[in-house]
């Protein structure tokens, strides 16, 4: 090689260099502001995990792109992700009897290009995320807890001076984003010995959640708080199994959950959760189980929710329960597998949930009471809300699991092993 030929190529890899960093620098820069853009805009996280996952790609690229490719498909040749993409599987070819293919592929075209997004960032991310992301990620959940709860207090001043709809529900989807992020936010922190700012983004997460009126939010803090607490005080075996049983009758119970709650629940509760609408969702998850009830095997197809009242199935369900079937979603996860993807659906579904499990029996503490922590947050908050194939949560369940796989690396280089008995 000449010599003078030696210099340009040393200044192109240097050039390099400074590529990936601001690439990898803009990547973790999206990902720990997302909170914050919830409160701004609520349904701007899709968007948000998109560019910040194809930050993460081009810096990968430039950096080592002979290994790109093998690193991402790995992950979908363990057992999780065989499962996971047999649960992907399956939702396409539910396509097939699906009565309204148009509408299917509208939903699969919100989830979808999420879900990958999500993927590349859970990938690609962890072990490159700059010093500074997490650190920002903490202030970036406290100011939108703050922002939240000034203004509720206001009357939803914000709202108002934007331009916007001014109804309290406005800010449900941002408190369940901090549901979801804070937990593994505070874990990174604390692993980097950032206690003050954990505990920042914990009190944060916990302001804006508490003062929201969204109920599902509230459940899913006091579960994700509750198991992390009974992870840390359990055996390994205790805690994987009381969340195992947990997403277990999650699945289970779905299809019967509205009988169920219509036999058990006290008037009292009733007019308790009068701001949650306890009443409708118990009338909705019966609508809906009784649909199940009638075609169990196969279910109507992926992504028909939305005009659930009008497939083959609503016109076997009693003309009384038919009225609700049009609501949207079931508003159960669970029980949305069900009527959509059947008896095939549910069972990959949970194979899915319990290798994940696996999985996270694997981990040392605290990541592991900190992953059980998030996996019981988002349990709760799916049994009780939402539409399971919304592209803001999968981007928030994305954010979440992208900052849970970020404190492993920080571990082995900070913490020493501590751990239960096994």
């Amino acid at each position: 090689m000449p010599l003078n030929s030696m210099p340009a190529r040393a200044h192109g890899q240097t050039r390099s260099a400074q590529t990936t960093h601001r690439l990898y620098a803009a990547g973790a820069t999206l990902l720990a502001v997302l909170p914050l853009t919830m409160v701004l805009a609520n349904r701007s996280s899709p968007a948000v995990i998109g560019l910040a996952a194809l930050a993460y790609l081009a810096a990968r690229w430039v950096e080592d792109r002979h290994s790109l490719v093998p690193s991402l498909l790995a992950p979908l040749r363990t057992p999780l992700g065989l499962a996971t993409v047999a649960f992907l599987a399956w939702c396409l070819v539910s396509f097939a009897w699906s009565p309204f293919p148009a509408a299917s592929l509208r939903v699969l075209g919100e989830f979808l290009p999420t879900l990958i997004a999500a993927y590349l960032l859970a990938c690609l991310a962890p072990g490159r995320i700059p010093d500074f992301a997490p650190r920002l990620a903490a202030a970036a959940i406290g100011l939108a807890g703050l922002i939240i709860a000034i203004d509720l207090a206001s009357d939803l001043a914000l709202e108002r001076a934007l331009g916007r709809r001014v109804a309290a529900f406005v800010h449900n989807r941002p408190a369940l984003t901090l549901d979801l992020v804070a937990g593994p936010v505070a874990l990174v922190l604390w692993r980097t010995r950032a206690r003050g700012l954990a505990a920042l983004a914990l009190m944060g997460a916990a302001l804006g959640v508490l003062r929201s009126i969204s109920g599902a939010a509230q459940l899913g803090l006091l579960a994700g708080a509750g198991l992390f607490a009974l992870a840390r005080l359990l055996p390994r075996r205790a805690g994987i199994g009381l969340a195992g049983l947990g997403l277990g009758l999650a699945v289970a119970l779905a299809p019967v959950e509205g009988d169920l709650l219509a036999k058990v629940m006290p008037e009292a509760a009733h007019e308790r959760l009068v701001q949650s609408s306890s009443r409708a969702r118990v009338a909705i998850a019966r609508s809906f189980g009784a649909a199940v009830a009638d075609d169990p095997w196969r279910g109507a197809g992926f992504g028909t929710s939305a005009r659930f009242a009008e497939t083959p199935v609503a016109g076997t369900v009693a003309p009384e329960m038919r009225i609700l079937l049009g609501v949207g979603h079931p508003h159960n996860s669970f029980l949305q597998v069900w009527a959509e993807l059947g008896l095939p659906g549910a069972l990959l579904g949970t194979f899915v949930l319990l290798l994940m499990l696996g999985r996270v029996a694997g981990l040392p503490q605290p990541d592991r009471a900190a992953a059980l922590g998030l996996v019981a947050c988002a349990a709760a908050i799916a049994f009780v809300e939402h539409n399971g194939w919304a592209a803001w949560w999968t981007a928030g369940l994305g954010a979440a699991i992208t900052w849970m796989r970020a404190a492993a690396p920080r571990a082995a280089a900070t913490e020493p092993e501590m751990d239960g008995p096994a």
